[in-house]
């Protein structure tokens, strides 16, 4: 098989939960477990930190890694969802996996796991693992999947685990309260390894204690003793921070939601310090986050007239951050490319959307994306209108066709809105060509418009 055809091959023959939802989630860690022994337990050759929470993961996990690669050390980074190229879940130093690695891994291993019967994510654990432990790398950053206590990222043993907040997102699979959501998500924390705790509430910080003393584990609320003063957007479009600590420093990742992600770095920052890995030197690299680990879709910009972000902010508590920010930016008309997919709250995020845009109402290629007609009629109860796209790329062309220099455009809702508009735009070229190589109009079928 050549790559194409072997990321068709895992797309298309394990479970994959980006595409199906629910039929892909398995709860518990047999085939991790077998899948690990076989492989000769490969995470256990490097340091690891793992990270979990509802929103969040991806920019602290990056954030950690830019600093670490400043640092000197070879770090590995596994997130999900990817957005364009599935290589982009698997880094070492940055750099996507090589084809050649994912094709090895599935014709070498294919007579092992196949009756196993693995989902795509407990496959795709397995080969990060064993590529980190083949690349020797020194520290690897591990981002859970979905949960904590039962996802298949929970067999390693880290350094610091680190669990951002807690929101009311899949709760059909981690329950309906923010409390028993905080039990799954710390499942994570392991006997003895220190554990922070980004944000919490009321009802969950009891949760996170608890578990952390019946581990003998060191625990830091990072909320509790706050190391970000103050932060203001530049005039460069970055954040300029304020610390007790680190002085003042500039951040790349500007979104109103990466202040309580920088309290939760740095406070991390500060846990590793103890432990032997002193990053206080590095904190320049979150100004350059993107070159460093080639981070996408948080609060990106994609155009400078109109001014344009993207943000694969998805859920309610992405979006508690995200609605005011989109609200507050200077411009003449605002315009939203809006789509979501069918395991979130949309009637939640609906409310918080700003009255007075103009909407454009679409759906991603995913199987799991809410059918553009049916947004808009759901957005017709919070009194929000506009015209209905089939496809992402269209929504967008259609919405820069309309705005002048002094409007705002934004595209988002679902990462997977974001990720069908960066396959198909040439700014892949530029921002990610360690992974992405190709355009994506092709595959989509969409040609760009005569403009």
């Amino acid at each position: 098989m050549n790559y194409a055809e072997t990321v068709e091959y895992l797309f298309n023959s394990t479970p994959v939960f980006e595409h199906v939802g629910a039929s892909a989630y398995k709860e518990g860690l047999y085939n991790s477990l077998a899948l690990d022994e076989h492989f000769g337990h490969p995470h256990r050759s490097y340091k690891t930190i793992h990270v979990a929470g509802t929103n969040g993961k991806g920019s602290c996990s990056h954030s950690l890694a830019a600093m670490l690669q400043q640092k000197g050390y070879k770090v590995g980074l596994y997130t999900s969802p990817h957005i364009i190229d599935f290589r982009e879940r698997i880094r070492v130093d940055g750099q996507c996996i090589c084809e050649d690695s994912v094709i090895d891994f599935v014709e070498k291993e294919l007579s092992f796991f196949e009756p196993l019967h693995p989902s795509f994510f407990e496959l795709t654990t397995a080969l990060a693992f064993k590529y980190f432990a083949e690349q020797r790398v020194d520290i690897a950053i591990i981002e859970v999947g979905l949960g904590g206590r039962l996802d298949c990222t929970n067999i390693i043993t880290p350094i610091l685990s680190l669990i951002t907040n807690i929101s009311l997102d899949h709760v059909q699979f981690l329950g309906e309260t923010l409390a028993k959501i905080a039990y799954e998500k710390a499942g994570i924390i392991k006997e003895g390894v220190p554990v922070i705790i980004g944000e919490y509430t009321m009802e969950t910080r009891p949760v996170f204690h608890k578990k952390a003393t019946e581990m003998h584990s060191p625990i830091f609320f990072a909320q509790d003793d706050m190391e970000v003063i103050s932060s203001e957007i530049d005039k460069n479009g970055m954040r300029s921070y304020n610390t007790k600590h680190f002085g003042r420093f500039h951040a790349e990742l500007a979104g109103n939601y990466q202040v309580k992600n920088m309290n939760t770095v740095l406070t991390a920052v500060n846990v590793l310090k103890e432990q032997g890995i002193d990053l206080s030197d590095t904190i320049s690299a979150l100004g350059h986050v993107s070159e460093l680990t080639h981070l996408m879709g948080r609060w990106m910009k994609i155009n400078d007239t109109p001014r344009t972000i993207c943000d694969t902010g998805h859920n309610v508590g992405a979006w508690q951050y995200l609605a005011p920010q989109i609200n507050s930016q200077p411009c003449k008309t605002l315009r939203i490319v809006f789509g979501m997919v069918d395991d979130k709250d949309v009637n939640a995020v609906m409310s918080m959307l700003p009255k007075t845009a103009v909407y454009y109402w679409t759906q991603s290629t995913s199987k799991r994306s809410i059918p553009a007609e049916k947004i808009s009629m759901i957005a017709q109860k919070y009194g929000l209108t506009g015209r209905i796209f089939n496809h992402v790329i269209d929504a967008y062309y259609q919405a820069l066709s309309e705005a002048d220099r002094e409007d705002f455009v934004f595209i988002g809702g679902s990462s997977y809105i974001v990720a069908d508009l960066l396959s198909t735009i040439s700014l892949i070229v530029d921002k990610g060509r360690q992974c992405h190589p190709h355009d994506g109009r092709a595959q989509l079928g969409i040609k760009e418009p005569t403009r």
